[in-house]
């Protein structure tokens, strides 16, 4: 069953880091760039304000929170370029809110390669039925979505986790992680790589959605092969968001059809559990959401 938002009115090489929830850091206020001292959150535009209701719906006020600590906080710990600051609602926070119609209620979603939350904590903030695990190698980033999620107040529903995508393709070594029925990615790299790394990530019957550009319909079409030995199906484009954002967002969309080298039962469980639910949402049931 597709979420209805009206009911609700680069991971990868990054270096060897210790997977695990990220230490709380103390808010970033030192170090700061000549120049910068001066940088103001960026109001959301007027034109863009009906897209922005219907996305988020009664959570944009928290969706503007979270747009000011990317446009201060995050420029000035080097998250996002200081270019993109004008461009936070359209480019990042209504780029990655379109995404949440690809997403059934009340799914589990592992955003990996999270960098600043993109699209891992938008899409935790426009559908607060989902379960979000933020996967993000480097220290700086992950202290920055730990203070995030709790200056927001999403730690019921998100989980920051501090390691590479390869690290957790079998749980962890603490095992805190199951595969996931959605995982999310950005911007990472190329798809055949990006396969790679997400696609372990992701339950038999679950999806990986490859947030991409221009370049989604070329790398389709040269990786498909290698995605097909990786175990996942025929990538699919897909364009989220067509009427509310301009472009539309821009998805590949690929189903994990097989595991490889043989089905462990904690991947067995959460497989039978996902085609349980793709019955149940054929039959026009679906999952009560979680709040």
């Amino acid at each position: 069953m597709t979420y209805d938002p009206a009911a609700h009115a680069a991971a990868g090489p990054g270096g060897v880091t210790p997977p695990g929830p990220s230490p709380f850091s103390a808010p970033y206020d030192s170090d700061r760039r000549p120049g910068q001292e001066d940088l103001a959150a960026v109001p959301l535009p007027v034109e863009l304000t009906e897209a922005a209701r219907t996305l988020f719906g009664d959570r944009l006020d928290l969706a503007t929170e979270y747009a000011e600590l990317l446009a201060t906080d995050g420029v000035l710990r080097g998250l996002i370029g200081p270019r993109e600051a004008p461009r936070i609602w359209d480019r990042h926070m209504l780029n990655c809110a379109a995404l949440a119609e690809l997403i059934p209620a009340g799914c589990s979603v592992v955003d990996v390669g999270s960098g600043a939350g993109l699209p891992g904590i938008v899409l935790a903030i426009a559908r607060p039925d989902l379960s979000v695990v933020l996967v993000e190698p480097l220290a700086r980033r992950t202290a920055f979505l730990t203070e995030t999620v709790a200056a927001l107040g999403l730690d019921e529903s998100v989980t920051v986790l501090r390691g590479r995508a390869e690290e957790f393709a079998s749980g962890g070594p603490d095992g805190e992680m199951l595969p996931a029925e959605i995982v999310t990615a950005r911007a990472v790299a190329p798809l055949d790589r990006l396969a790679g790394w997400c696609l372990p990530l992701v339950a038999v019957g679950g999806r990986l959605l490859a947030m991409k550009g221009a370049s989604a319909a070329d790398e389709v079409a040269e990786y498909g092969q290698a995605v097909a030995r990786l175990g996942g199906g025929s990538p699919v484009v897909r364009q989220c968001g067509v009427g509310l954002v301009e472009p539309a967002t821009t998805v590949v969309e690929i189903v994990r059809e097989r595991a490889l080298g043989g089905s462990g039962s904690r991947a067995a469980r959460t497989s039978r559990r996902v085609a349980a639910r793709s019955d149940s949402d054929r039959r026009g049931g679906g999952r009560t959401q979680r709040r």
